[in-house]
């Protein structure tokens, strides 16, 4: 039934029933069409969001396709800690279980501003925000029975990117694609992290890393709109019309990632058509940058300081 030479599709997806799921950002795009499958396939869904009443509009959308889906939504701005925390909390106290954990939300190619904690707010919210969420439901992931997953998403843009310890938060030089680049790798290398560390505490979890190639969503939108760009907006709009894949086409990497049972962690899923912008999701391989070992502790030892969570998780031989 699952052939990886085949092209898959979210029909094949093993039943969700009895699952949960929690997907940051699933209020639009790419988070939104990845809740819909899953509760379509009878997950419960956790619709983390930053506006609460654009996840209850979302929310009604898919009830509207699926009468019987089972969703919850509440509030979590990836841009604010605190407001990650009082999501991990109000988490561990309505769940005993969580399946899978989808970091899914995210900014691109925005002008220079700061998250509530002072961050640049690419890097805060794409990677920061994101790692203190995973430590602060990793407790929950763990206790879960069966396997569970921690799914980040990446960007074909993480290629270009390189992580510039000497100055993080792009003070002294700021350019919103190379900020963007650079979060997008820190994606990556902390999926892998991640996995390197729960198989050293043998932890019955595994991270994997996956990216939505060029699927036309809300994302490219954001950019130009906060520079009051008319023309690049209009750009945009042309290219998501002649080149990206749809926004449900971009999401099956997230869902292939999060369901398909030969995933062992530690892999990069992506599209596998031209250039690896659109297609069947495949297994693939990242960027040389992503593979360094002695980079990925060194961010991750940086991001425990500049979030102040801690995972109870053994550093890798």
């Amino acid at each position: 039934m699952f052939d990886e030479s085949a092209e898959w599709t979210p029909t094949e997806m093993p039943a969700q029933a009895g699952r949960t799921v929690v997907v940051t950002g699933a209020n639009s795009g790419i988070g939104y069409e990845a809740t819909e499958a899953f509760a379509a396939s009878g997950a419960h869904v956790v619709m983390a969001c930053r506006s609460t009443e654009r996840g209850r509009d979302a929310k009604a959308d898919v009830e509207a396709d699926y009468p019987g889906a089972s969703l919850t939504v509440r509030e979590l701005d990836l841009a604010d800690l605190d407001s990650v925390r009082a999501f991990v909390d109000w988490y561990g106290s309505e769940f005993d279980a969580l399946d899978v954990l989808c970091n899914n939300a995210g900014v691109m190619a925005i002008p220079r501003s700061e998250t509530a904690q002072g961050f640049e707010t690419q890097f805060g919210v794409n990677h920061l925000g994101h790692f203190a969420l995973t430590a602060g439901l990793l407790p929950v992931l763990r206790r879960t029975t069966g396997e569970s997953r921690v799914v980040t998403q990446s960007s074909g843009v993480h290629e270009n990117g390189r992580i510039d310890f000497e100055d993080l938060q792009g003070e002294a030089d700021y350019e919103k694609w190379g900020a963007y680049a650079q979060s997008k790798l820190a994606n990556v290398l902390f999926a892998y992290e991640l996995d390197r560390r729960l198989r050293a505490a043998n932890a019955s979890v595994t991270s994997v890393a996956c990216h939505p190639g060029y699927a036309a969503t809300n994302l490219q939108r954001r950019g130009p709109e906060a520079e009051g760009s008319r023309l690049r907006l209009l750009l945009m709009e042309a290219a998501n019309a002649l080149l990206a894949q749809s926004a449900e086409r971009g999401a099956w990497p997230l869902l292939y990632a999060a369901t398909h049972p030969s995933i062992d962690g530690g892999e990069y899923v992506g599209p596998g058509g031209f250039r690896n912008m659109r297609g069947h999701p495949t297994t693939q391989e990242s960027s040389e940058r992503s593979y360094d070992r002695a980079t990925a502790r060194r961010l991750w030892s940086v991001s425990e300081e500049l979030t102040g969570v801690t995972y109870d998780l053994p550093a890798p031989a």
